[in-house]
């Protein structure tokens, strides 16, 4: 399993979540502790905003505790929105177009989690792009492909809407072909202006997801960057997370039905 990182808010530097806490990602990276791996030395990427409506990104596939490049980047590179990730493998080689953040347009994803049984579900999936988001497809993973699939349903007009549409095709799919739904699915993505976080799974065991407010924002990681409790509150399963102009909300996420009420998670102020 992979972790990640994502921060919107007060502009800071990328190395406050990157590089510089005690439990940093490019800790995390070769000592996760909230993962089934400790290590996910299979290649890492950043996006970030700036003064233009499309992110930058870095990616590679060295594992991320290695690249000197990285710990220079995040300590030059100042921004008010970015997401980070480092990568273990579940499927796709280790391969640049397999390393996460994904990015289209004004949009950026990154993803930990899996679809069991993806090669049977692959070309199917596929099917349902149009041709100009199936020609935009550069790598092999699964999470490139869900990523692509809630553009294709909505995802600049109904972020989580589409988010939630996606996966009930996905379920619906496996339960057709495999004869059994199994996802895990802990994504961040942006467009720019709002954070989204969303944690589900089919078996109620969904990779972990906390947040905290940091500065004036907030920040959404796989796993603490430090040992202040207090600080970072856990995301519940079948949650969705919005970071905008007024804070965080979280509300249940419910693939199946329209996303509803508030989940009243509370988060520290």
């Amino acid at each position: 399993m992979c972790r990640w990182a994502a921060y919107r808010g007060e502009p800071l530097y990328l190395e406050e979540l990157v590089s510089s806490p005690a439990h940093s990602l490019i800790e995390q990276s070769h000592c996760a502790t909230r993962a089934k791996t400790a290590t996910n030395g299979d290649g890492f990427g950043i996006a970030w905003y700036g003064d233009r409506p499309e992110p930058g990104r870095y990616r590679d596939i060295l594992p991320a505790w290695s690249d000197c490049n990285l710990k220079s980047l995040a300590r030059q590179i100042r921004s008010p929105l970015f997401l980070a990730h480092v990568r273990a493998a579940t499927g796709g080689g280790t391969r640049r177009d397999n390393c996460h953040p994904f990015t289209h347009g004004n949009w950026s994803f990154m993803h930990n989690g899996q679809i069991g049984g993806f090669e049977r579900l692959r070309r199917s999936m596929e099917a349902m792009l149009d041709d100009e988001l199936f020609n935009v497809r550069s790598g092999t993973t699964d999470s490139e492909l869900m990523f692509l699939l809630a553009l294709q349903f909505g995802l600049c007009r109904a972020p989580l809407t589409a988010m939630a549409e996606m996966v009930s095709f996905v379920e619906g799919l496996a339960e057709n072909i495999l004869g059994r739904a199994h996802l895990r699915f802990t994504a961040a993505f942006s467009d720019g202006g709002s954070l989204y976080g969303i944690r589900y799974a089919t078996d109620r065991k969904a990779p972990t997801l906390y947040a905290s407010p940091m500065r004036r924002g907030h920040c959404l990681v796989s796993e603490p960057l430090n040992d202040d409790i207090d600080a970072w509150a856990e995301i519940p399963d079948g949650s969705a997370v919005t970071i905008g102009d007024n804070g965080i909300e979280v509300v249940a996420f419910k693939p199946q039905k329209r996303i509803g009420a508030a989940a009243g998670i509370a988060i520290p102020a």
